[in-house]
């Protein structure tokens, strides 16, 4: 069979031989269509395969351009993610060394309570923090930040209250001094007068060792006894308890001071009285053994040490002095 070019010349078709072995002769090679047909079928099925590795190949590392945009939007949402995370991170920092100054510096000035940290709802650990975000998806992660941030603005405002707190403080802090005690009671410029201290001391009457909740101060009878700070009288007379004719001041911000076995009493219940102002004379009334005066400091219902409540009127060498002689052990005189 022939066939023509584009030139016109005849061009031949090429007709395939194989040699026959039996007849040992050279015969045309002739396919079977089912041959043929099988490898069209086995064409299109590589080609089908080829195609399908390739589409998945595609689908699997490169993305379409509207994935790739929706990628951008999502690695831009998690970078504003962390951002904001850090932030919020900061500031629980510094709310929380704000907290730990409030409670540690500024309200142990002014003696106040700290605020628990259950007002101020605990942060929560770093740690559980760290792999609760671990865990949480997008959405998830964004209502744990604004609840997060719902707790610090909580504590900001629980915080801005104590401050509003302690700026009152600060504007009393002229009454607060006013009502610490901070003198002695009785003049004792020879620093020669305090017989007995504050602590386990030998009982004059019973000879037992007992708790001795203020200090004792020799004075001849009718030496004056002043209001060690500012406050109201609590209680002018004699009560049976011991103490004799006393007087008990309250000064306010849970301070109290007594005044024991006073001979004459010059406050009444209910005056008002200031720091160095005459509230009696030194006496022997009560259980005492001798003319003396017996001064106590309570703060919250609890005695302190008076011998710290005297900085008013003593030099550091004075204040040294004074605290050996209260620090000696010896018989009180109550």
């Amino acid at each position: 069979m022939q066939e023509f070019g584009k030139s016109g010349m005849a061009v031949m078709k090429k007709v395939k031989y194989v040699y026959n072995a039996n007849t040992l002769r050279y015969e045309k090679l002739v396919i079977p269509l089912r041959v043929k047909l099988l490898r069209v079928l086995g064409f299109l099925a590589a080609a089908i395969v080829t195609a399908l590795i390739i589409v998945a190949f595609a689908f699997r590392f490169l993305d379409s351009p509207k994935e790739r945009i929706i990628r951008m939007q999502y690695e831009r949402s998690q970078q504003d993610i962390n951002l904001i995370s850090g932030r919020v991170r900061d500031l629980e920092q510094k709310i929380s060394q704000l907290e730990k100054r409030d409670n540690e510096v500024y309200r142990t000035i002014f003696e106040a309570s700290p605020i628990p940290d259950s007002a101020r709802q605990k942060e929560l650990e770093m740690e559980n923090e760290v792999r609760l975000v671990a865990s949480m998806d997008q959405s998830e992660l964004v209502k744990s930040i604004i609840s997060t941030l719902n707790k610090v603005s909580a504590r900001m405002t629980f915080q801005e209250k104590s401050y509003t707190e302690i700026e009152g403080m600060i504007r009393n802090k002229e009454k607060l001094l006013a009502a610490t005690p901070a003198i002695q009671p009785v003049a004792n410029r020879d620093l020669k007068r305090i017989a007995s201290g504050f602590g386990r001391r030998i009982d004059p009457v019973y000879k037992t060792v007992k708790f001795h909740a203020g200090l004792d101060f020799s004075a001849p009878q009718g030496t004056p006894v002043y209001a060690t700070a500012d406050g109201r009288v609590k209680i002018s007379g004699n009560l049976g308890n011991g103490f004799g004719n006393h007087v008990v001041l309250n000064h306010g911000y849970g301070y109290e001071t007594l005044y024991g076995h006073l001979v004459r009493l010059k406050a009444r219940v209910g005056e008002f009285v200031k720091r160095g102002e005459v509230i009696g004379w030194v006496g022997n009334t009560g259980k005492s053994t001798g003319p003396h005066l017996h001064y106590e400091v309570h703060k919250g219902g609890r005695p302190i040490d008076p011998i710290y409540f005297f900085y008013n009127d003593l030099s550091p060498d004075q204040y040294q002095q004074i605290l050996k002689l209260a620090a000696s052990s010896n018989q009180s005189f109550d």
